[in-house]
């Protein structure tokens, strides 16, 4: 598997953090963890094959990390560059997902599903086992963000990636990462966190300590990161792995070579 950070920020803008999306490669095809709408035009300017993209995960349906799919859909029915595709595209996420897409294909009059290619939406159920890709195998666990937040996990022949998306802290989800090869984990505050529906430092630390990941990224950082020393912090806590600052642009392997 090999990972692109596409927006390493949250839903207010920043000039160096786009809000969140990670397109991941793995031995079945391509997939996008999220789709913020800053996502899509960061496809192009990392020059992925956006055109050929495979499946979608939806974490949840804050705007942050959700709306940059329909205008996704809205692009590939027009795009020269998707009007040969014919393999289909799978757009996973919780129960709801359906009914929000319906609305917003109403709004674009009813083209976001005339597309070249196939398009398909699947709900998905906690802790029901799916391929997401062939070859590809995905578990979904409930997260303390929404009724409709989830974590996922991904295991195929080169390795296992866990992304919590956003979450507020429960040790159930250090269990769910147990052992993963990067484990992709909020940190929306450095400290003194605003709401309980988010992540900050120790939080995040603690539960990358029990679920013991080769290699674990922190991510969805507000923009009081920006003064703080990721590097020193971090090590405050004396992590038992590779600790990464996620940033925009960052190409890490899912395994550490």
């Amino acid at each position: 598997m090999k990972l692109v950070v596409l927006g390493s920020g949250t839903a207010t803008p920043h000039p160096a953090r786009a809000s969140a999306g990670f397109w991941l490669e793995t031995s079945g095809g391509t997939v996008m963890l999220d789709f913020s709408a800053a996502a899509l035009h960061r496809l192009a300017q990392e020059r992925l094959d956006w055109a050929n993209l495979d499946a979608i995960w939806i974490s949840h349906f804050h705007l942050d990390h959700f709306c940059g799919l329909p205008a996704y859909l809205f692009a590939t029915r027009y795009s020269p560059e998707t009007q040969n595709r014919k393999k289909p595209l799978t757009i996973f996420g919780a129960t709801g997902l359906k009914k929000l897409l319906r609305s917003f294909d109403e709004a674009a009059g009813g083209k976001l599903f005339k597309q070249p290619f196939p398009v398909n939406v699947v709900e998905i159920e906690q802790l029901d086992a799916f391929e997401i890709l062939p070859g590809v195998r995905a578990v979904a666990i409930s997260t303390p963000h929404t009724d409709n937040s989830y974590a996922i996990r991904l295991e195929d022949n080169s390795g296992m990636l866990v992304y919590t998306a956003d979450t507020g802290f429960g040790k159930e989800i250090a269990a769910f990462a147990r052992d993963a090869d990067l484990l992709i984990i909020e940190s929306s505050f450095f400290k003194d966190k605003k709401v309980e529906i988010h992540l900050e430092l120790a939080e995040a630390m603690y539960l990358i300590r029990k679920a013991h990941p080769k290699r674990a990224m922190l991510t969805h950082f507000y923009a009081e990161w920006d003064e703080v020393d990721f590097e020193a912090e971090v090590a405050k806590f004396g992590p038992n792995c590779e600790v990464l600052e996620a940033v925009d642009g960052l190409r890490p392997d899912v395994r550490n070579k």
